[in-house]
């Protein structure tokens, strides 16, 4: 496949150097150059949400760093989690003396190099507390829930934690919003083509010129059937049937959609998507609140789409209504 790039050996550093200085709003620190944070320094007195994760998934994650979301992210190399490092220097960039929240995907190296940082940021005085996104319904079952990725959901939770941090709530509050808003998020994509990382042989894996395969992970995960290319409409059909099939229990009749591209698919097909997945929704007597269609969560040039469901009530939708600015999502009073 072919990329615009230099050596692979520079791609993350090289996207994050043109990433700054396109947004002026954004700054760069670290030892390694891997941490993302608002040129503003965090307000004393507010909570800190960072996040994390691998490149090649833009704009998650650095790309949330702005007004009213995140306060910084740590960046890995392309599908990799971010060092220790890197998660430290996030961490003490978004501290404003209240603690600071770390809001990331469920992913093994992800948690495991978190956890160290806030372990070790404990002995300097800092609070931290823990939100995992996991809402990749293809991952896991109902009842092992805990178990599931997360993907393009996660940025729900982004919103609602970083509204409610700047209002000068205190990181309990801040916390208990954003676990809320994951319990009530649900995830599935839907993979058309491969995707290949930069300085790799071949693509993260295959798929027959006339195939699809549902539940497919943002990395190239397993997911529950590959079949023959069908209809956008059957395809939304299954996607919007199996998520409500898994709604929270409790969850009203509100909810969010989120159609996104895994990267190469264009607007066109998300907007053929995201028509039916509404017609769909509606017939199952769910009202519309807040629809994004777009990139949210890519995978590098994977084409295919995902569907999310936020399932909101009066607190999270008042707080995905708040303001909000970053490179890729303004939100406007």
């Amino acid at each position: 496949m072919k990329k615009l790039m230099n050596k692979p050996s520079g791609f993350v550093d090289e996207m994050l150097g043109g990433l700054i200085a396109a947004n002026p709003s954004l700054a760069l620190s670290g030892e390694t150059g891997r941490v993302v944070h608002r040129a503003k320094p965090t307000r004393k007195g507010k909570v800190g949400v960072v996040s994390g994760g691998g490149s090649g998934h833009l704009p998650l994650f650095t790309g949330y760093v702005g007004e009213g979301l995140l306060d910084g992210c740590s960046i890995g190399n392309v599908f990799e989690g971010p060092t220790v490092g890197s998660c430290i220097e996030a961490i003490r960039l978004a501290d404003g003396g209240e603690g600071v929240l770390r809001l990331y995907g469920n992913y093994g190296g992800d948690r495991m190099n978190f956890d160290m940082a806030g372990e070790m940021l404990e002995d300097e005085g800092i609070r931290t507390t823990t939100v995992l996104g996991n809402d990749d319904v293809a991952s896991a079952g109902p009842a092992e829930r805990q178990k599931r990725r997360g993907v393009a959901g996660i940025i729900y939770a982004y919103k609602t934690a970083g509204a409610l941090a700047e209002t000068g709530a205190d990181l309990d509050a801040v916390t208990a919003i954003a676990q809320k808003t994951v319990d009530r998020t649900r995830t599935i994509g839907v993979a058309l083509s491969p995707c290949q990382v930069p300085g790799s042989d071949k693509p993260s894996f295959t798929l027959g010129e006339n195939e699809i395969e549902m539940g497919m992970g943002i990395h190239g995960e397993p997911g529950i059937w590959r079949d023959q290319l069908k209809p956008a409409d059957s395809i939304a059909d299954e996607m919007v049937e199996r998520l409500l099939a898994d709604k929270p229990d409790g969850a009203g009749p509100r909810v969010s959609i989120l159609v996104n591209s895994l990267g190469a698919t264009p607007l066109e097909e998300l907007f053929i998507l995201y028509r039916r997945a509404r017609a769909k929704l509606e017939s199952a007597g769910m009202t519309i609140v807040r629809p994004l269609v777009g990139h949210y969560a890519t995978s590098m040039e994977m084409a295919g789409a995902s569907i999310s469901l936020c399932f909101v009530d009066d607190e999270i939708e008042a707080l995905l209504g708040k303001p909000a600015y970053c490179p890729f999502w303004t939100v406007t009073a």
